[in-house]
């Protein structure tokens, strides 16, 4: 089993190598400029959709939070081939983490020695499009700006059947990157309050740039609740979510 999933890692890192050489990448109102000239740590927040279009344009040294599953285990090698560091915390499992404070650890430390994170941050298992505490508790403890990232392909295969409608960019399609404008932590706020407010922020970029998306993955999250959806795609992870 264990080769098998190293096998079929390799054959995805090598399609996602394929789709770097030919999609094209846009930017738009990028702030990370800005950060770095005033030496400002920052975290990529995305959304579970976006994880493959979002590691295409990659910034090399970034260290992702991975869930501890199989479906996790899949996306190590693609990582390390984008330059992007997986991290996944502790195997230990006390009082019942599953490795997330390990990981959030894991992060802080290798946010402190000048690169950046990245959280799925409504991930593992959604709901779709909202934000799980874990980047609202590393922004806070490290000092670092979120900044929210929606990836919208100009031609894509969608997951529908997915809980968070995994998409695909399809080859030769141009990827636009939208961020949102950076967000600290303030100090009279708690850790909920920040977290909603990072959730609002990504959920109004997305509905601006991916309007019909946006909306068609509001009616899957219904669907869930209600229970007529399966389950889909487990990749990255919100370090602090119990299952990753």
């Amino acid at each position: 089993m264990k080769h098998s999933t190293t096998v079929f890692g390799c054959v995805i890192a090598i399609a996602v190598l394929i789709l770097r050489a030919c999609c094209r990448i846009r930017l738009h109102n990028d702030p990370r400029a800005n950060l770095r000239a005033r030496s400002q740590a920052y975290i990529y927040s995305v959304m579970h959709p976006h994880q493959i279009a979002t590691i295409l344009q990659g910034e090399t040294g970034t260290g992702a939070m991975v869930s501890r599953s199989a479906d996790g285990e899949l996306l190590i090698p693609c990582l390390w081939l984008r330059g992007i560091v997986p991290i996944r915390g502790s195997n230990r499992r006390k009082s019942g983490d599953k490795g997330g404070l390990g990981a959030i650890d894991a992060l802080v430390e290798h946010i402190a020695g000048g690169a950046p994170g990245y959280l799925a941050v409504d991930g593992p298992n959604g709901p779709s499009n909202r934000a799980h505490k874990g980047i609202a508790v590393l922004s806070r403890r490290t000092g670092a700006a979120v900044i929210n990232l929606v990836a919208v392909p100009s031609r894509r295969w969608i997951f529908t059947r997915a809980w968070d409608r995994f998409q695909i960019p399809k080859p030769f399609s141009t990827i636009h990157g939208y961020f949102g404008e950076p967000i600290f932590p303030r100090k009279d706020e708690t850790v909920e309050e920040y977290r909603k407010r990072i959730e609002v922020s990504l959920n109004d970029l997305e509905r601006e740039h991916d309007p019909i998306e946006s909306q068609l993955a509001t009616a899957a999250t219904l669907r869930r609740q209600d229970g007529k959806t399966v389950s889909g795609t487990v990749v990255l992870c919100d370090a602090l979510d119990q299952s990753c």
